[in-house]
């Protein structure tokens, strides 16, 4: 088909107001997320939709003149997954952003898909609630950006990531069509999933409108958190497989690794702070509930009696201190460069196994391999730090690193694991998609996209 006009576009979506946004500057900032990557050139046109209505026209004109279109929220993904680029249509929900309901009795809370994360679990305090999910990037993205990638977290040791906590979905279709799926209900089994196919789909079977969260009670009483010390990431990793199965169940345990200790600490020395890090490998380990001093206490002998030596924060205040030393890795790297962030999971008595294949690629490529991981569940961040690019340039990757991430991949494939734990697929992470899944379930999985976007017009080039 041949693309509309601007004035095509003005006109067949006048009704959308000023939801309709054509300027350049705006345009230009869609072309980029958090992974780094930057498209070739800016998308055709975006819609800040305000309502269901709104996406539904938009998606109803793109359906029309075969547009393609790039479901977005936040613009946080790590994966490339919300790049807008030449010719394409973004439909964004950031503002769509609302509480619709909140059932204490149920607990359950209706949201549109553009509320923040922390800006939902604050007025859910206010009813002793909480959404568990709890990405590191809680603070700026969206619950629609985490359902669309199964996002994790700090938290998902204990309560599960995103697909634990959503009951049901409001979904428009490529086409313009307004769909429910799931129930209100604990239990329900009427008919296929969908709910569950379309949490982690990343925009590519339809945009998500309304979200039916599961909530919990917060816990009673204070978190209690302990840092421990070890002299390798190795004897870390297995005193972190060991808690997992042990009688305790943790709310939190984070593990980084010598390099990402060393680049935390040069950023607190920037920022003016004096913070006590060790030299080998730590554990951050988090116990929360009625048992949660209990529970901290019984875990004490078992890091010590595999090397590690732990200190017991005094108070939920300092615990939250110790807990800002992972939530900072992030932008201490960032102060270097521009950061790939892979993300790969591995069975947790797999992670020493994995630590070593990082070590021994980061010694073999020569490239210096930071490395945190949510060691809880298995899930891996090793990352790459990138010279900054030039404002509005494409992520200059060197093939290099690419060769060191493949090798990254493949071994947490031998290991039993996976490319992505909660960041996706996107664009970044597609061409080992079938190193996984395989050609057949590959093909399985374009033939179920095609049911939902016979034009295959969401999020084109991305994932498939």
């Amino acid at each position: 088909m041949t693309q509309p006009t601007i004035d095509i576009i003005r006109d067949e979506l006048a009704e959308l107001g000023d939801a309709l946004v054509l300027d350049p500057a705006a345009l230009d900032a869609l072309r980029a997320d958090k992974s780094g990557h930057v498209s070739a050139a800016a998308p055709l046109a975006l819609v800040e939709a305000r309502t269901i209505e709104h996406v539904q026209t938009a998606l109803r004109f793109a359906s029309r003149h075969g547009i393609p279109v790039v479901p977005r929220g936040a613009g946080t993904g790590l994966a490339g997954g919300a790049v807008g680029d030449a010719g394409e249509l973004v439909i964004s929900t950031r503002l769509m952003d609302r509480i619709l309901e909140i059932s204490a009795d149920d607990e359950l809370a209706v949201v549109e898909p553009g509320i923040i994360n922390a800006d939902l679990n604050a007025r859910l305090a206010q009813q002793g609630l909480w959404w568990a999910p709890d990405p590191a990037s809680k603070a700026i993205s969206t619950v629609g950006g985490n359902i669309a990638t199964n996002a994790g977290g700090l938290l998902c040791v204990k309560y599960g990531v995103t697909r634990e906590a959503v009951l049901a979905l409001k979904v428009v279709l490529a086409d313009g069509r307004l769909i429910s799926t799931g129930h209100r209900t604990v239990k329900g089994v009427t008919g296929l999933d969908l709910t569950a196919l379309f949490i982690g789909s990343e925009g590519l079977l339809g945009i998500v409108v309304e979200a039916t969260l599961r909530l919990r009670r917060v816990p009673a009483g204070d978190p209690v958190t302990i840092g421990a010390s070890f002299a390798d990431v190795a004897d870390a990793a297995r005193a972190a497989s060991v808690i997992a199965t042990s009688s305790v169940r943790p709310a939190v345990m984070e593990l980084l690794d010598a390099r990402a200790l060393e680049m935390l600490r040069t950023w607190f020395a920037s920022q003016g702070e004096a913070v006590d890090l060790p030299g080998g490998a730590y554990l951050l380990v988090q116990t929360d509930g009625a048992d949660a001093a209990r529970e901290a206490q019984e875990l004490l002998p078992i890091i010590a009696s595999l090397g590690g030596e732990a200190q017991l924060a005094p108070d939920a205040e300092a615990g939250e201190r110790l807990l800002r030393i992972r939530r900072s890795f992030h932008p201490a790297l960032e102060s270097h460069g521009t950061v790939l962030i892979e993300d790969v999971a591995v069975p947790r008595s797999a992670l020493p196994a994995m630590f070593a294949e990082i070590d021994r690629i980061s010694a073999e490529h020569g490239i210096p391999i930071p490395t945190v991981a949510h060691a809880g569940d298995g899930n891996l961040h090793p990352n790459f730090v990138l010279p900054t690019r030039a404002t509005g340039s494409a992520l200059d990757v060197p093939e290099e690193v690419w060769d060191a991430a493949s090798e990254l991949f493949r071994a947490a494939l031998r290991l039993g694991g996976t490319l992505t734990g909660e960041h996706g697929v996107g664009l970044l992470k597609k061409r080992w998609l079938g190193d996984e899944i395989g050609d057949t379930q590959l093909e399985l999985q374009r033939g179920i996209k095609a049911v939902f976007d016979p034009q295959r017009l969401l999020n084109p080039g991305k994932v498939l």
